[in-house]
């Protein structure tokens, strides 16, 4: 998937500045892509010069102005024809999971430092998430809401993100737990 296709999928639920796009890629798109803002307005400029969104100045008499986009048709063809593409599966490219890895050859302390980190930041994010779907689901019980609300697929992928972090969490902090304890283990057997 091109930086182009989750930008167009982000502008589907409105008109939004480069700094408003930013912010719904810091919390709803960021459990499926990643984006700096400098990456989101070059993207931007690009979209509008093909035509696939449209950019209109907003004058604000107390602030800067602004740029505000929506997508196209051309746009929502694009992400038609993007939808009848067949998806490539995702891989792993991780570096904790090379320090795991190597763990057997190296100190396990800055590894399970690491992984304690991580498992922090996981929770933080699930929390995120949580509060999220929340907000999405307004009155809605779950399964009211995957059969009936509306948004939904902004819904399912921040559901989907709830799942890859809570996973994370729990592997972080069991993996983290278990070489404690290894390293516990053999300074015993070493004393």
């Amino acid at each position: 998937m091109a930086l182009r296709h989750a930008v167009l999928a982000a502008l589907l639920d409105g008109e939004y500045s480069g700094y408003q796009l930013a912010k719904i890629f810091d919390v709803s798109v960021s459990n499926f892509w990643h984006a700096v803002p400098q990456q989101l307005y070059s993207e931007l400029a690009k979209l509008e010069a093909e035509g696939l969104i449209r950019g209109r100045r907003v004058i604000q008499h107390d602030r800067p102005n602004k740029r505000v986009y929506t997508v196209t048709q051309a746009g929502l063809e694009e992400l038609e024809r993007f939808a009848a593409t067949p998806a490539k599966p995702g891989i792993i490219r991780e570096n904790l999971l090379v320090m795991v890895q190597a763990v057997d050859h190296i100190s396990a302390a800055p590894v399970i430092e690491q992984l304690e980190e991580r498992a922090k930041i996981a929770a933080a994010k699930v929390e995120i998430f949580r509060r999220t779907l929340e907000h999405l689901r307004g009155d809605m019980d779950e399964e009211t809401y995957l059969r009936h609300g509306s948004p939904i697929g902004p819904y399912l992928t921040c559901l989907r993100g709830l799942r890859f972090e809570q996973e994370n969490y729990e592997w972080f902090t069991s993996t983290a737990r278990l070489l404690r304890e290894r390293t516990a283990a053999r300074a015993e057997e070493g004393a």
